[in-house]
Formats: C-alpha cells, structure tokens, sequence
C-alpha cells in the first residue's frame, strides 16, 4: 500500500477503527437509466442494504418484493426469503454476464450480482485498499472544477468481485475520495466516471451519502448525459 492509499484511509477513518467494524447497513435509493435498459427499473428503488466489512459478501431488502433478499458472495448469489428460505441461487455468477452489452436485459439473479458486489465495493472503499494483493500505485494528478485531485491506480484480485481489475480513484486536498473510474466488466466493458458527494461521519467512518455515475468519454471526461446510476444513502450504521 503507498502513501496516497494510507493517506486516503486515514481521513475515511483510519485502518484500525475500520478493523473494529465487522458490518455497515445503509437504507439506499436508486436512479438513473442503467435499471430501465437492464429491464429492471424499480426492483431496487427503494431498499435497505447490508454489507460485511471483512469479507465480501452483501444483501437488499425488500428486493423486488417484500419478504425477498439477496445473498451475494463472489461465488454465489441468491434469493431469499427473510426467515433464510432459498428461492433461487446462481453459482459462479460471474460467468453469466458472457456477452453482456450495456442493453442486454438482466434477470434478478444478475442484479442482485451487481448490486451486490458494487454496493460492498462503496462501502469499503477505501479500507479494501490495505487487503492483501490489492495493488496501489499513485498516478500523475488530475485537474477537474478548478481543483487538483491526485490519482490512485487499484489493482484488485480476482477473488474480489468488482467493476473491472483495474480502477482509478481521485482524491482531494482532504484526502476524501471525490471520484471513482472504472470500466464495468459485465456489461461490456463501458467506461464510467463516478462521483461522491455530501459526506457524513458515521461510527468514525467518513461514508459519500450521495454517487452519481455518467458514461467516461475517451479524453477521461465524463459525458454531461445520461446520467446512469445514481445513488443516495441515509441511516448509515456501522456495527
């Protein structure tokens, strides 16, 4: 891990308050033209989402219906009813996003997939950066809204599920993280510019309770429109 990844860590709340963490829930809103061109607009308009800390694995509730959840893991997900029961799994899911396009339509199994292993990859983000063979490596700054933010290249493993392998991370004059470049492996590879806004401190933890994401042109700018997901968390908890 280099200095900008420690620096970032600390002023999100420092590796030894998160490794006292063990889950983070959130009650989350979703929108943005992404679920209508998967064919699944409204499943997760409105749910809560739970997340571990210290392994990936993540859930939404209410998802789809009430009474329904989600179980993701890299290597598994499902649906569940709230007392555990399974009503649907798919094994090594990752596999089933083979020729995926931005339009392709979703199942719910593919859904869960995604907004599974994105919303624990915002949530940990930056702690995950310290996990072992995560790779970080700073790159030159970036200059964006009269400000300079510096650059961080993550490598992550393959036993994380994730955007893509590699991914971009600019960080402020604080050292908050103030956008997130990645290009989304399971629908075709589309480049995307993420942003975080309205920071809150939550048990210690520094958490963006506001995301937007726009398709990223080729010159690293992002497209003004259509915005593709956005995002707003609130009753943050860390236990």
């Amino acid at each position: 891990m280099n200095d900008l990844a420690k620096l970032t860590i600390d002023a999100h709340g420092g590796l030894e308050r998160w490794q006292q963490l063990a889950q983070a829930s959130a009650h989350l809103q979703t929108g943005g033209v992404l679920w209508t061109l998967k064919g699944q607009a409204g499943t997760i308009a409105e749910v809560d989402v739970r997340v571990a800390l210290q392994h990936e694995w993540a859930s939404h509730s209410a998802f789809n219906a009430a009474g329904l959840r989600t179980s993701f893991a890299p290597h598994r997900v499902a649906l569940e009813t709230h007392d555990g029961r399974v009503l649907d799994e798919r094994l090594a899911p990752r596999e089933s996003f083979a020729g995926h396009q931005i339009d392709t339509p979703w199942d719910r199994l593919h859904l869960a997939y995604f907004a599974g292993y994105a919303m624990w990859t915002y949530l940990t983000v930056p702690f995950v950066f310290a996990t072992k063979d995560v790779v970080t490596e700073e790159l030159a700054p970036w200059h964006e809204r009269g400000e300079r933010w510096r650059r961080l290249r993550v490598t992550f493993p393959t036993a994380i599920a994730t955007h893509s392998t590699v991914q971009e991370f600019y960080v402020g004059a604080d050292g908050l993280l103030t956008r997130h470049d990645y290009a989304v492996e399971v629908i075709g590879g589309s480049p995307a510019a993420h942003y975080v806004y309205d920071y809150g401190e939550f048990s210690g933890v520094m958490v963006p309770t506001r995301r937007e994401v726009f398709p990223r042109q080729p010159d690293g700018r992002p497209a003004p429109d259509p915005l593709l997901v956005s995002i707003r968390l609130s009753d943050v908890e860390f236990a």
